[in-house]
């Protein structure tokens, strides 16, 4: 008899391609992707970990985003990017749960 399998089998479907629309799209816009909330539409990036080399200070949460760590870029969706803001993932998930945190003196 065979040992019981620990690992989940593979659902299908879940390792299907993109269809070639979408993919065009995320390379021709570097990744962007749209998102309507609370607090309007914004565009946003995921930055991954080997991209991160720069110090950010999170408007979220005040603390600092540092090199290496993964994170969300985002901005009004409509503006000229001037508002463009570094956000930790979690975040920029909860970011209508919570209100936004001024740094101590």
């Amino acid at each position: 008899m065979s040992p019981r399998r620990n690992i989940p089998r593979r659902r299908k479907g879940a390792n299907r391609p993109r269809d070639d629309e979408s993919a065009l799209v995320n390379r021709i816009t570097g990744g962007e992707q749209y998102e309507n909330g609370p607090d309007g539409q914004w565009a946003i990036r995921r930055i991954s970990g080997a991209a991160a080399v720069k110090t950010y200070r999170c408007p979220g949460c005040y603390q600092e985003i540092p090199p290496g760590m993964p994170h969300v870029v985002a901005w009004s969706a409509y503006g000229d990017g001037d508002d463009r803001r570094h956000w930790h993932s979690s975040c920029w998930n909860r970011r209508a749960h919570r209100s936004v945190r001024y740094p101590r003196r």
